[in-house]
């Protein structure tokens, strides 16, 4: 049982957690009132092609960007949904995007 424990503790040492700014984004026309105010961002982590969010965050629109801005990847992660198995063909440096509403967690991802 402790040898269970000590592998999976193990094995989370390996995640690496992906630093996320937010701002506010003035184009989207997501959602109805004002602005909402500014938040912290959710704790995102990725090992290898594997992106791992914190249980109970808010439904994300995820885009992957290539250093010219352009969207090379995009997908919704869902409330409920933990991982997010990214694109093997994608290789070097890409801007992580997570938008929820008006607001936009911004970061650096190596693959």
């Amino acid at each position: 049982m402790m040898m269970c424990a000590f592998l999976m503790s193990t094995s989370v040492n390996a995640w690496i957690q992906v630093p996320l700014t937010v701002s506010y984004d003035d184009e989207r026309k997501i959602g109805l009132g004002g602005p909402k105010s500014l938040i912290d961002p959710s704790t995102v982590y990725i090992e290898d092609y594997t992106l791992l969010f914190e249980a109970n965050h808010p439904e994300y629109v995820l885009n992957i960007k290539d250093e010219d801005g352009d969207v090379v990847y995009t997908t919704v992660v869902y409330s409920a949904q933990t991982q997010v198995v990214l694109p093997s063909t994608l290789s070097g440096d890409y801007v992580i995007e997570l938008a929820v509403d008006n607001l936009l967690f911004t970061g650096w991802i190596n693959l």
